[in-house]
C-alpha cells in the first residue's frame, strides 16, 4: 500500500491493488497503522450514475473518514473547513474507482461528497465517530463561493442536499 500526502494537513490518498484470480478479486482497505486513527463506525452507500451526495459533515461532534470504492467510480470531493488551517476554503477533488484501488483518510473539519460516475458505485466509509444526526450539516453542491467543477449540471440530489446552505451562510455559523 502507497500513501501519498496532499497540500491539505492530514488529508492522505492510499493507493492499493486489486488482486485477481478465477474467482474474482481481493484487496486490501485499510491499515489502522498508516492512519493512526481509531474507525469505529462503518458503512456501506450505493449510488447510481449522476447521484451526488453531498457536501456533508458533522459539526459538534465531528469525523474523519475513510473512504473507498468497492464497485464502480466517483468524483469525491471535500472542502477544508478548518478554520485555522491554511487551506480554509479550499476544495480537493479525486477520482476514486474499484480498478484504481485508491481510497482516503479525511480528517475532522472537512465537508465531503461525491458524485456517481458509473451504473452503479458501492462506496464504503470507515469513521472516527459515530453519525450524529443532530449534528450534522450540508453545504450546497454548486456554491459559487467554493467553485467545484462537477462537470455536471443537474445531478440527481436528496432533498435535504437541495437544502444545504452556503458556504457564506456556513461562515456566519461558525
Amino acid at each position: 500500500m502507497k500513501i501519498l500526502k496532499t497540500n491539505f494537513k492530514d488529508f492522505l490518498i492510499f493507493e492499493s491493488m486489486n488482486f485477481y484470480d478465477r474467482r474474482g478479486f481481493f484487496r486490501e482497505l485499510i491499515h489502522q497503522k498508516y492512519i493512526k486513527k481509531k474507525l469505529v463506525f462503518t458503512v456501506v452507500s450505493k449510488s447510481k450514475k449522476n447521484v451526488l451526495r453531498g457536501l456533508h459533515m458533522q459539526v459538534k461532534k465531528p469525523q474523519g473518514k475513510y473512504v473507498s470504492v468497492i464497485k464502480g467510480k466517483i468524483l469525491d470531493v471535500v472542502v477544508d473547513c478548518r478554520k485555522n488551517s491554511k487551506t480554509f476554503g479550499k476544495h480537493f477533488k479525486i477520482i476514486l474507482s474499484q480498478k484504481n484501488c485508491k481510497s482516503v483518510y479525511i480528517p475532522p473539519g472537512f465537508v465531503h461528497g461525491f458524485l456517481g460516475l458509473e451504473k452503479e458505485n458501492i462506496i464504503v466509509y470507515s469513521c472516527t465517530n459515530y453519525r450524529d444526526k443532530d449534528s450534522e450539516m450540508g453545504i450546497l453542491w454548486n456554491d459559487k463561493k467554493l467553485n467545484i467543477n462537477w462537470s455536471i449540471k443537474k445531478p440527481i440530489l436528496s432533498t435535504k442536499d437541495r437544502n444545504n446552505i452556503s458556504f457564506e451562510d456556513y461562515l456566519n455559523k461558525i
